[in-house]
């Protein structure tokens, strides 16, 4: 028999507000959850002392929100400069921190694209590092979840398998894999099926072959959000009117027995909260047929 699908979640950062208005919106558009960034601003771990910490776990119980992944995401190469390891690495655990004593074990994170040569330089590096992380979360049980999409899915598996612990797990998103590498995603959640331990709802389209350089090796969430025309080679697209195909993706989840957060997650477009409240009733359309 299949298993239910998990709650919905909200990156409370896609409704370009203040934090708690964020997440006030979050939990008036319906979700369960929220994805929160934590690199810099208000939520970075070095800007919120003890106090400010529990004043904001009080205001989510208050809301009835959960925390269902904090996001440790820094841009550019991920994790494949030695140098810059150093203060990514440690950023990282301060977050993962803040992330456990927020309820959640999962930081998401892109960590670069993975080398297809497994003899390059850069892979080991990121190894390294890597293995480092993993260590950090598994002894607090906890989880460093690497974002599909700047590589395909089987070479991301055979990363992950090169590693010493599960603590560097993944965050599946689906629409990453067919704007960018082209992958089938249905197929992923089996290939990545023993380390998903949060996933991303966005949907998307691919106009153009990319090469993934030109995309997670140069830019910044940001950066790729302004082409939100198409002209990078890609375009995000409401739930539904992408190439995910979702009926299939979430059976495929449910099939391999993924109970976590559907987190939904919208980069794109002058108007996130309609966008995200039409997400949310997509999501709960999907629940009430299963």
């Amino acid at each position: 028999m299949a298993t239910e699908l998990g709650k919905i979640g909200v990156i409370a950062d896609a409704f370009k507000l203040e934090l708690r208005e964020n997440l006030l919106k979050a939990k008036e558009v319906g979700a369960d959850g929220v994805q929160i960034w934590a690199t810099e601003g208000v939520m970075d771990p070095d800007n919120l002392g003890i106090d400010r910490r529990l004043d904001l776990k009080e205001y989510l119980a208050g809301l009835g929100l959960e925390v269902s992944a904090l996001c440790a995401d820094f841009g550019g190469n991920g994790f494949q400069s030695e140098q810059d390891n150093i203060w990514k690495i440690e950023k990282s655990k301060k977050i993962l921190t803040l992330a456990l004593e927020l309820g959640t074990p999962i930081v998401t994170t892109h960590i670069g694209i993975v080398p297809e040569d497994t003899s390059a330089p850069e892979y080991a590096i990121m190894q390294k590092a890597c293995n480092e992380l993993a260590a950090f979360a598994s002894e607090l049980g906890g989880y460093f979840a690497i974002e599909t999409g700047p590589e395909p899915a089987a070479r991301l598996k055979q990363f992950l398998d090169s590693l010493d612990s599960k603590g560097v797990a993944v965050n599946f998103d689906p629409a990453n894999m067919v704007m960018v590498t082209g992958d089938d995603p249905v197929q992923g959640v089996y290939t990545l099926r023993d380390y998903i331990v949060h996933t991303h709802v966005k949907d998307g389209i691919r106009t153009r072959e990319v090469n993934p350089h030109d995309v997670y090796g140069n830019l910044n969430h940001e950066q790729i959000a302004a082409f939100e025309d198409g002209s990078i080679g890609f375009q995000e697209v409401a739930l539904g009117e992408g190439s995910v195909d979702f009926k299939a993706y979430f059976a495929a989840l449910q099939d391999i027995g993924y109970t976590g957060y559907l987190t939904i997650e919208r980069e794109v477009g002058n108007q996130p909260e309609q966008d995200i409240r039409q997400a949310v009733e997509f999501i709960q359309g999907f629940k009430a047929k299963v």
